[in-house]
């Protein structure tokens, strides 16, 4: 039983080890292939071929990411063409994957360059350190991180930082803020004053249309006692004048005396007429 155990797991470790040869094969043969698009791509670069030396290099990236010489010649190329952005980002890609400390030094050291070229001196200031940490004695290096960082400093001295632009921005805002509030109180103010006066203004036109063309109110004339005192007044016959009603009372007196006398003459003229009485039959 002891030697079927054995046997077993001897059996395993063969495989195991077979399984783990089998991956190295593959993996070796990745590199290869990778390398040979590498190296296929350095050829059509050097003769200027971009588009095909592109297109090798991608390939290679393809089927090893972390390929870190595809990745840091490509952006070599993208640096010759003025593409700044895919560069930094391919030579980004080489510094991550980078394993050794020349490969980490020219990856951060084109980054640098890059940088500069965007006029990111701050940036590029960081990205020099990171080299000079894997290679210290690159006079090229340290000349470039010495531009940079009076690039820096110059444009820190040009343009205010940050910090205190947000907070110029905010008290601007707050005085704004301010400004409108208080226009808005000095606006509602001037309204209750306008409306204050409208209302005076219609007050005094509906009591200047309640008085007469003399400026009195109507009212008070109507009423007025003195106004029905020269009634009255004009009513009463003046000193040496009559009255209306004694003209009446004595045009009444004059009409029945006239009519007493006219009755008399009447009277008289029927007692001196002759009489004369119907027969009996």
């Amino acid at each position: 039983m002891k030697n079927v155990l054995t046997y077993i797991l001897l059996l395993l470790s063969i495989t195991v080890v077979a399984q783990d040869k089998t991956e190295e094969k593959a993996a070796l043969k990745l590199k290869l292939k990778a390398q040979s698009f590498v190296a296929e791509a350095n050829d059509l670069a050097d003769s200027d071929a971009f588009v095909e030396a592109e297109m090798e290099y991608r390939k290679a990236l393809s089927i090893k990411p972390t390929q870190v010489a595809g990745a840091y010649n490509l952006g070599h190329q993208y640096i010759k063409k003025g593409n700044f952005e895919e560069a930094l980002y391919r030579n980004q890609q080489a510094a991550k994957n980078a394993t050794t400390k020349e490969e980490k030094h020219n990856a951060f050291h084109n980054m640098g360059n890059i940088l500069m070229e965007e006029k990111k001196c701050k940036e590029a200031v960081e990205a020099y350190k990171s080299a000079l940490r894997s290679d210290p004695s690159d006079d090229e290096t340290r000349y470039n991180f010495a531009l940079a960082k009076a690039c820096a400093k110059q444009q820190e001295d040009d343009n205010p930082q940050d910090d205190d632009k947000d907070g110029e921005n905010n008290k601007d805002k707050d005085d704004s803020k301010d400004k409108d509030k208080d226009k808005e109180q000095e606006d509602n103010k001037d309204k209750d004053q306008q409306d204050k006066e409208d209302q005076g203004d219609k007050d005094k036109k509906d009591g200047d249309q309640d008085k007469d063309e003399e400026g009195a109110p109507k009212d008070d004339k109507e009423s007025d006692p003195k106004e029905g005192d020269k009634e009255n007044q004009q009513n009463q016959p003046q000193p040496g004048q009559m009255s209306p009603q004694q003209i009446k009372n004595l045009l009444e007196a004059m009409n029945n005396q006239e009519q007493k006398v006219q009755e008399k003459i009447n009277a008289q003229k029927v007692k001196g007429a002759k009489q004369q009485t119907d027969k009996d039959w």
